[in-house]
């Protein structure tokens, strides 16, 4: 396992962050030494441990970046970069946004 770092969002719930970097919400709460019931708010940073894995599986948007770039460095169809992350507008992006690149 590695850990990364995530800042929590407004709306973001433990179990919706643990789905989206394939991992447990108990798990992030033993690395986070969170307490039951796990209250999280935005804000706050998490660690999340994740899975190692050879090739990158999210992707931190930095300053600069498009997701035209993004794709074609990672050899992704836009449709499909845009699909795993809930994307409506390839012109929306922001530095610190996490991209998933594969399932």
């Amino acid at each position: 396992m590695e850990n990364i770092t995530y800042t929590v969002r407004p709306g973001n719930t433990l179990f919706a962050i643990a789905q989206f970097f394939g991992t447990t919400p108990t798990e992030i709460a033993n690395a986070n030494a969170l307490v039951y019931p796990y209250t999280i708010y935005p804000g706050q940073e998490l660690v999340i441990p994740v899975p190692r894995i050879s090739s990158p599986k999210y992707y931190v948007v930095r300053p600069g970046d498009n997701l035209y770039a993004i794709a074609d460095r990672y050899a992704l169809e836009m449709d499909d970069l845009m699909r795993l992350n809930n994307l409506e507008d390839p012109n929306i992006i922001y530095p610190g946004q996490i991209l998933r690149l594969m399932r």
